[in-house]
């Protein structure tokens, strides 16, 4: 059995795969990692092999508790990829960007393919039929938006996201619901366009923790799958694997 482990800014996404399919996942906030993680191997004891991609820190005593309980990988930019990078700062790429791709690659081998992750951050990234990865945007994502609205400001309320009635807000609320989650929406549509210009053999996926609230409103053709990230690091687990053979 696999552990993987997606180290979020804020949260925590863990799933068991055995044989490449999900028998268990949980989300959960870092400060409930280690009580978290250390039930996951009392449940699954067959776990001997586990995979941590990480944008944000996990303390010692957990990364000590998987270390003791399974060979850990983890995801560097030196991690041998299924993809030629591109990126004029490799260093800098961030570990989700470098899964989520690897996941493309494997997934849809010699396609075009724009990965549009709605977290924390919405980030867009492309690889292209010869599985060269060259690069994409980042921007704020819908919470992000909410925050800076509120904080940024005298006056405006702080929203949980919400998906408006109509896009002209007839009150504050309304509003701020319509000029976030629209502008999220339009934000995509327009990438995707511009993407479907240049590449009309492109396959999009659309993941992250928002993948599913967005997915509803979007007119492009696009796969909403909220659990791309962690079966890529199944898949480039595997994929590490076969090649050090």
């Amino acid at each position: 059995m696999l552990l993987t482990i997606d180290i979020g800014n804020t949260r925590i996404k863990c799933a068991v795969f055995e044989n490449n399919m999900i028998l268990y996942q949980d989300v959960f906030l870092k400060e409930e990692a280690l009580k978290k993680i250390e039930k996951i191997f009392n449940d699954f004891p067959k776990i001997s092999n586990s995979i941590s991609s990480s944008v944000g820190n996990l303390d010692n005593d957990c990364f000590n508790l998987i270390k003791n309980n399974s060979d850990l990988m983890v995801v560097t930019p030196q991690t041998k990829l299924p993809f030629s990078n591109k990126y004029s700062t490799p260093l800098t790429l961030g570990i989700d960007r470098i899964v989520l791709m690897a996941g493309a690659a494997i997934q849809f081998p010699n396609k075009n393919c724009l990965v549009i992750d709605a977290g924390t951050c919405i980030t867009y990234d492309f690889i292209d039929d010869e599985n060269n990865y060259f690069g994409g945007a980042i921007s704020p994502g819908i919470n992000l938006r909410y925050n800076s609205l509120h904080n940024y400001t005298a006056k405006l309320p702080l929203l949980k996201k919400e998906l408006p009635d109509f896009f002209i807000g007839n009150s504050t609320n309304e509003s701020i619901h319509s000029g976030i989650i629209n502008g999220v929406i339009h934000e995509i549509e327009g990438f995707a366009s511009q993407y479907f210009h240049k590449y009309t053999d492109l396959t999009i996926i659309l993941t992250g923790g928002d993948a599913d609230f967005l997915a509803k409103r979007l007119k492009s053709t696009i796969f909403a799958n909220s659990n791309f990230l962690i079966e890529s690091l199944s898949l480039l687990f595997t994929y590490v694997q076969t090649e050090n053979d």
